[in-house]
């Protein structure tokens, strides 16, 4: 007797005997990916999962995964006649995610929220969920794509790369790709709205979600000290060749690269430069000094072919991202005595530590995404690193 053929999530089940457990944040894209599934005779079931509450959060727009979103997950799946189930991860994604964010930031780095989230609650904990559920795989609304390849499933780039979430995507680890589907990772957003029309779905006009769902009208720094009272320590701003210019009221105000806002007068536009959580000191200089070729990561999760490790010293040529709204400019990937170092061709202004770099084996629609890992340290020109590292040793006084 013949095996059956696969079908169009890569099994090889009937889609009447496949169970898909649809990560639904009520949005149109999760709803849409539910829709077309149900469509296409799977054994689909909703869920939503229920990451916070912050009063007005719930009902502003652009928020996801609380208040309304949820009652729009519930409606859409009442629509479909799926079975749905909200699950309530507020506590783990607090301890895994906002108490992270709060903490980095109060260190001085600049973390990237939807990583941890989806390293964390969607793609570890919800998985094990659907496993739970009877579920043969997970499929979420995220416009990335994968495919098998050489005998196991890759990452790559999406059609449509406005959307490109890969960014957010690339601690997915290989065990986890085998049982995730994307659907969305071939069609436009444009597209995806008008498949919600056609299903009827009433949020296919929804606006997006925003990247750090859990930040009421972007105040990051209100978040922070409400979870950790009295953690923004004052101190010094502080000019590279040595001058005090001013105080601030916590490092947790500023980010790498910031020029507005900063709090002091001069004669030249002034960046931020670093943030010497330490010594509570908020670095800036000239924006010459912002240029970032060398990056050293940390926690890197490698999805290419072979060992990562094998890479070496001599590397291999890459091209990669250190912020989402950027596309991969060309780089070069090594491993020199255990660290993974990523040479910026042509440099970044404003690289931070705790933000992300991605690295791709292209750089247009259907690139494969060869992993990435966390900034550690982001390498300033030889000027800018001589004047930090004097700084770093040197007790200044204030002026």
């Amino acid at each position: 007797m013949n095996s059956p053929a696969l079908n169009s999530l890569d099994l090889a089940k009937r889609p009447e005997d496949t169970r898909v457990i649809v990560a639904m944040s009520g949005g149109v894209d999760s709803s849409v990916v539910a829709g077309l599934l149900k469509r296409e005779g799977y054994d689909v079931v909703g869920v939503t999962l229920q990451l916070y509450d912050h009063g007005a959060a719930t009902h502003r727009k652009g928020a996801c995964c609380a208040g309304q979103d949820i009652h729009d997950a519930r409606r859409v799946a009442e629509m479909l006649r799926i079975p749905h189930y909200v699950l309530d991860y507020e506590e783990r994604f607090k301890e895994a995610v906002i108490a992270d964010f709060a903490d980095s930031y109060i260190a001085g780095r600049t973390p990237v929220p939807c990583v941890a989230c989806n390293q964390t609650v969607k793609f570890a904990d919800l998985l094990s969920t659907t496993m739970e559920l009877g579920g043969d795989v997970m499929a979420t609304g995220h416009y990335i794509a994968s495919r098998r390849l050489a005998g196991r499933r890759a990452m790559f780039r999406p059609v449509d790369l406005s959307r490109d979430q890969s960014y957010f995507l690339f601690g997915t680890t290989p065990d986890q790709l085998e049982r995730l589907r994307f659907p969305l990772g071939g069609m436009t957003k444009a597209e995806v709205r008008e498949i919600a029309r056609s299903l009827g779905l009433g949020i296919a006009e929804k606006s997006d979600s925003q990247d750090i769902c859990f930040v009421p009208e972007g105040r990051y720094a209100d978040v922070i000290e409400r979870l950790r009272p009295g953690a923004a320590e004052p101190g010094d701003i502080v000019h590279l060749d040595g001058r005090v210019l001013g105080r601030h009221d916590g490092v947790i105000h500023y980010t790498i690269g910031q020029r507005r806002g900063i709090g002091v007068a001069a004669g030249e536009p002034l960046y931020v430069i670093d943030l010497d959580a330490e010594h509570a000191r908020v670095v800036v200089g000239p924006r010459s000094a912002l240029a970032t070729h060398r990056l050293e990561l940390s926690d890197v999760n490698w999805l290419g072919d072979g060992a990562l490790d094998a890479i070496g010293a001599d590397g291999i040529e890459v091209q990669a991202r250190v912020r989402s709204t950027r596309p991969p400019r060309p780089a070069h990937l090594s491993v020199e005595d255990g660290t993974v170092i990523v040479e910026l061709a042509d440099g970044e202004n404003g690289v931070a530590p705790g933000q992300a770099c991605v690295f791709y084996d292209g750089e247009g629609a259907g690139a494969r995404v060869l992993g990435g890992g966390v900034i550690a340290h982001a390498a300033h020109n030889r000027e800018a690193e001589e004047a930090l590292a004097r700084l770093a040793g040197t007790a200044i006084a204030a002026a």
